[in-house]
This record gives C-alpha cells, sequence and structure tokens, in this order.
C-alpha cells in the first residue's frame, strides 16, 4: 500500500548539531528558570554534598568552570557546571525538578546528555544514602489539583503539549507524524529508517487486533492519524477519538488527502465520552496521559467499547510497580513541563485494572531498546533542526527543555528503568 506522508516542510538540515545557547529567561513564560531561589545555606550544603558525592561514585567526569569539549582520556559522559551555586540551589529546593531547570537555565551542560541521563537512570536509587529515603517528603512536592484528569483538565493536559504546533513536531518526527515508538529490524537505525520502522509497529498492533476488511476500529488517541490511515487501507471502519484539535486537523487533512475520508472519523472526544461497540479497539501510548486516579474508567471504556469476541491491543510505556507507587504522588520535572497530569503505569497496574474491567490480558511483549533508538532519532533531528525551531517562535530555554526531555526519555529506556509494551486484552477474567 502506498505511504502517506505529511504534508511537505521545509526544514533544512544542519552539518553539525548546535547548542542551545542559553539566554535570560522570559520571567513571564519560565518564571522558576529565570529566577533563583532564594539563598537557603543549609539546603543547598546538603545538596552539594549529597550530589557532589553521588557524582563523584559515578563513572563520569565532573568539570566545573571548564568548557563541554574539553578533551577527557575516559571519554566517559561528562557533566559541566557553569554556575555551581545555581545548580546546587536549584536542587536543594527542589530536587529533581529543580535538576532538570537548572539545565533549562544553561547552568549545566554536557557532551553526551543522554549518556550522562542514563548512567544517573541507572543508578537512580543509589544517589540518596539509604538512611535518607525517609526523609524524600521533605524535598519533592505533590502534584498540583490542577493537574487531574477531568474532562476539562484533560482538555487542557493535552492542549499544553500536543497543539504546541503542528510544525514544531514535524521538526523532528519523520514524515508519518507518529509519535511514538517505532519497531526496527537492525541497530543502530537510521533517520531514514524511522517510517517503515513506525508501518511495522502500526501494523503489528493492528495484526494483534485483528483488523481487517469489514473490521469496525476504535482508535483512543489520533495523533495525526497514521494507525487510522493504515486500518482504512486495510478496509477497516475507523472511529479515532483525540482531545488535541491541532492533530484532529491534520489528521483529517491527511485523511482526506489519501482518499479515504468515507472510512475514517475523526472526533474531538473524551474516550469516557465514547458511544457504540466495536470488533477491535487500539491505543497507542495513551494510556501515560489518562493519570491514576482515571485508569479504572479507561479500562471500563475499553471493555464497554467491545463487541463479543473482539480484542484490545494497547501500545503502552510502562515502569516498575514500586517506582510507579513513588511517582504517583510526586510532581516531577515531565509533570511540570512536558506532560501534565500524565503517569506511567507498571505491567501489574495494568493487568490489574484490566481485570477488574473484565478484560484478560492475552499477550505482552516488550521492546525497550526500540524505544531507545526511536528517541535518539527525534533527538538527533531536532537539535539538527534549532533554527527552524527558533523560527516557529520557541525560544532557547524551550529548546534546552525539549532536548532535556527527549534525552532524558531515551535513557530511561537505555537503562530499562522504562519500558515498552504492546499488550493484547479480551473479554473475560484471568485464566
Amino acid at each position: 500500500m502506498p505511504e502517506q506522508a505529511a504534508p511537505e516542510r521545509a526544514i533544512p538540515e544542519q552539518a553539525e548539531p548546535e547548542r542551545a545557547i542559553p539566554e535570560r529567561a522570559d520571567p513571564a513564560r519560565w518564571p522558576d528558570v529565570a529566577r533563583l531561589p532564594a539563598p537557603r545555606p543549609v539546603r543547598t550544603a546538603v545538596a552539594a554534598h549529597l550530589v557532589g558525592r553521588a557524582l563523584r561514585r559515578l563513572p563520569l567526569d565532573v568539570r566545573v568552570g571548564s568548557t563541554p569539549g574539553a578533551a577527557t582520556a575516559t571519554r566517559r559522559p561528562d557533566l559541566t557546571l557553569h554556575d555551581p551555586d545555581g545548580f546546587f540551589r536549584r536542587i536543594g529546593r527542589d530536587g529533581l525538578i529543580g535538576f532538570g531547570e537548572s539545565y533549562m537555565a544553561g547552568e549545566w551542560d554536557s557532551d553526551d546528555l543522554p549518556g550522562l541521563l542514563t548512567v544517573l537512570a541507572t543508578r537512580v536509587d543509589d544517589l540518596v544514602p539509604a538512611p535518607l529515603h525517609g526523609l524524600r517528603p521533605l524535598w519533592v512536592s505533590t502534584r498540583p489539583g490542577r493537574d487531574r484528569n477531568t474532562r476539562r483538565g484533560a482538555r487542557e493536559n493535552i492542549h499544553r503539549h500536543y497543539d504546541l504546533s503542528n510544525d514544531l513536531f514535524a521538526a523532528f518526527l519523520d514524515p508519518t507524524l507518529s509519535y511514538s515508538s517505532a519497531v526496527f529490524t537492525s541497530f543502530p537505525a537510521r533517520f531514514e529508517d524511522l517510517p517503515a520502522a513506525q508501518h511495522r509497529k502500526i501494523d503489528r498492533l493492528l495484526d494483534l487486533a485483528h483488523v481487517t476488511d469489514g473490521t469496525e476500529l476504535l482508535e483512543i488517541g489520533t495523533g495525526w492519524g497514521e494507525l487510522a490511515l493504515r486500518a482504512a487501507a486495510r478496509g477497516a471502519r475507523v472511529t479515532t477519538l483525540t482531545l488535541s484539535t491541532e492533530q484532529a486537523e491534520l489528521a483529517r487533512a491527511r485523511i482526506g488527502a489519501a482518499g479515504l475520508g468515507d472510512r475514517v472519523d475523526v472526533r474531538l472526544c473524551d474516550y469516557r465520552d465514547v458511544e457504540g461497540r466495536y470488533d477491535a479497539v487500539v491505543s497507542v501510548e495513551m494510556i501515560e496521559a489518562v493519570g491514576a486516579e482515571y485508569w479504572p474508567s479507561y479500562f471500563a471504556a475499553l471493555r464497554a467499547a467491545l463487541r463479543p469476541g473482539g480484542r484490545v491491543a494497547l501500545q503502552a510505556i510502562t515502569m516498575g510497580h514500586r517506582q510507579m507507587l513513588n511517582t504517583a504522588a510526586t510532581h516531577t520535572w515531565i509533570s511540570k513541563y512536558v506532560f501534565p497530569g500524565g503517569l506511567i503505569p507498571s505491567r501489574r497496574a495494568i493487568t490489574e485494572h484490566a481485570a477488574a474491567a473484565g478484560l484478560r490480558t492475552e499477550s505482552d511483549l516488550g521492546f525497550a531498546e526500540h524505544y531507545a533508538q526511536t528517541l535518539r532519532l527525534w533527538r538527533e533531528r531536532f537539535t539538527a533542526n534549532r533554527r527552524t525551531v527558533a523560527d516557529l517562535g520557541f525560544d532557547t530555554v524551550f529548546q534546552r527543555l525539549w532536548e532535556f526531555y527527549l534525552a532524558y526519555s531515551e535513557a530511561g529506556f537505555r537503562s530499562r528503568y522504562l519500558d515498552v509494551r504492546q499488550i493484547v486484552l479480551t473479554e473475560g477474567t484471568p485464566r
């Protein structure tokens, strides 16, 4: 079947990736980056001692006041501190949120950001001495109530990420505009491999859901429409739901351009308001945006939408159950700046909530290394196209935020702190 590409955009590739040169953060746009925390000497000293001690024990090169790129005999990931006082003040006040905000502010850099973050992710449980784990509530904050995924809150949370700009996402995604893990056949992957790898992922999900000619398919989470296009080309009739107005507009345009508008209905609709029953339900990396409070509603909606004998195919990012429980009540850098209201589930949480809704886990396959490769390619393309991102109106604080987010996510999969899985659910209780 012919590939349906996104509309052409002129995105010049740079010969060498550019570093986002820090500029003074706009205090209206970035209040917690623009201003340093008020001096709290004791907390800053404790942070400097604990973090400094942890960094010295890790396979990293830590430099103070030197230039990124300085020669190192070890070729280990580096962390170059331009403003140690700002770095430790932020961590002393806000822990890992402060660590990310310090990067956004340009107070530290690394020539191998994903390598550095992979080392930290691998040793994350050892960064703070065990006797001090009980003091965790003193340096982490709880999630703000405004981020709850009520119907109104979910629309706002989706808007804050997915409605940033279709052109922004086109600046680093491949022409399929698929914003989820691809499935590769060889490593290391090249950017040119991404469209086929994304189609391989989509086709595997459609196969798992038994989507064929005549299937009535519900997709929860449209993205920019690539899965709906692939399913419609098989002869399926697709109802696809999204809360993103930007995504819905472009998805409809792409589907219309492919001549498949009579087979795909793109709806601005919350999953809790879905009507009708379907032969199959597919949802790709959408559960992470639901929030733990609403997982029972999500799985109940999946079950209610399924006809007898139907199948649900999910692609979901997962983390360990203990890590999930710690993260659930914590306001993190990701929840503050990237995915408000989101939470990555554990496999156990998925299985238990699915079972409570009357769904049985039939198969469950993980492929974390493929997501690490996908994120690497996105990050490399993003950094190569900084000028395009800047021309779209995104300042250097945003660029550093996005670079940190992509590298942070890549490190999660490289370290196996995170996984990504394709899961098939069918009606019935666990065997």
